[in-house]
């Protein structure tokens, strides 16, 4: 399903192929994609509060006719990702095996709002979005594929590398589009907090390439879509910095 790039572009978003473009979120830079098939609507990662979610569910209505996000691929488990994910009531969710665990805690949803507010969140809207977290239904363990409906992506599991449980999202078309999540940064340098497995990253980012090719599009977590060049070097930059081959 193909939609005009002025409609993606009245909603501020970009068009990057047939039924497939990104948003880059204000405030931290982080980027929200979505995939339109005939039949479902897939969102990859949602957000920093309810308030931001439920901003990127009225655009995506906006630029699918009207039509809701069925199902939503959260890249990794860090409050600029997830914390919008309780805005799409419904949705099937998906995250890297151990991700329904991990949100599914207490204990995560408290170091969540600790996380958000300390980058500097509002506090009430960061302890709203906190208490509403939305743990995965479905986990992906290798690879998962989804029928939208006149075309199939690819749910990837390629963590432990920027975080403990990293999903990344391989669109076909006559351009492949892989939303990367934090495996990939290009508006900064790759942040590697507590949860981040540096000696594991390099080789998530040569699995990456092989899964997209060289031709592909790979859509940052955060900052411009970058080539298969750029996640190259950065993959090697990684493994310089984590003392890997």
């Amino acid at each position: 399903m193909d939609i005009d790039e002025a409609v993606w572009a009245a909603q501020g978003w970009e068009r990057l192929a047939a039924g497939v473009g990104r948003r880059r979120l204000p405030g931290w830079d982080a980027t929200t994609g979505l995939v339109v098939g005939d039949k479902a609507v897939l969102l990859y990662d949602t957000g920093s509060t309810l308030a931001e979610g439920a901003a990127i569910r009225a655009q995506a209505e906006a630029i699918t006719g009207g039509r809701r996000v069925t199902h939503i691929a959260l890249g990794h488990p860090h409050f600029d990702h997830v914390l919008g994910t309780a805005a799409f009531a419904g949705a099937e969710v998906f995250g890297a095996v151990g991700t329904d665990e991990l949100l599914g805690s207490a204990r995560t949803c408290g170091e969540l709002y600790e996380d958000a507010v300390r980058h500097g969140a509002d506090e009430r809207a960061a302890a709203e979005a906190a208490e509403a977290l939305v743990a995965p239904r479905h986990t992906v363990t290798g690879e998962w594929t989804l029928d939208l409906g006149g075309r199939q992506v690819l749910l990837a599991n390629l963590g432990p590398a920027h975080s403990g449980h990293d999903l990344a999202v391989f669109v076909p078309g006559e351009r492949e589009t892989v939303f990367c999540g934090d495996l990939v940064e290009e508006s900064g340098e790759p942040q590697a907090g507590p949860d981040a497995a540096g000696a594991r990253w390099p080789d998530a980012l040569d699995r990456l390439l092989a899964l997209g090719g060289e031709d592909a599009l790979y859509v940052p977590g955060h900052g411009a879509v970058v080539d298969a060049t750029f996640v190259r070097r950065q993959r090697d930059e990684l493994a310089r910095r984590f003392g890997v081959s």
